[in-house]
């Protein structure tokens, strides 16, 4: 199973973490695996490029872990712009887990 949890300070979200693998179809036909991966990847790629920020990301080697933090020194511009970029992938990672609870769980506080 996929553990996605999100880390807030307040209300804003300061850092992600996803652990673990769907298992949900044989390898390289996980529907959920790619879709997470897909979700995950797409909002820090979207996120470094259009805040122009260098985001803290640590990967496991043979995938299964992701964890990303927003640095303290954003400005409060790309903060906000930071926000809405994780908030909605937020969103998405609920919406998968809606329709496949067996194989990820979402936390955020």
């Amino acid at each position: 199973m996929i553990k996605a949890t999100v880390f807030r300070s307040g209300n804003e979200i300061t850092a992600f973490e996803l652990t673990g693998h769907a298992e949900s179809g044989p390898y390289g036909f996980d529907l959920v695996c790619a879709a997470v991966s897909a979700v995950s990847i797409g909002t820090v790629n979207a996120a470094s490029v259009l805040t122009e920020t260098d985001l803290e990301v640590k990967q496991g080697d043979e995938g299964g872990y992701l964890y990303v933090r927003i640095p303290d020194s954003v400005s409060e511009e790309h903060m906000g712009k930071l926000q809405l970029l994780f908030e909605g992938m937020v969103i998405s990672l609920k919406s998968i887990e809606e329709e496949y609870s067996k194989f990820i769980k979402v936390y955020s506080g």
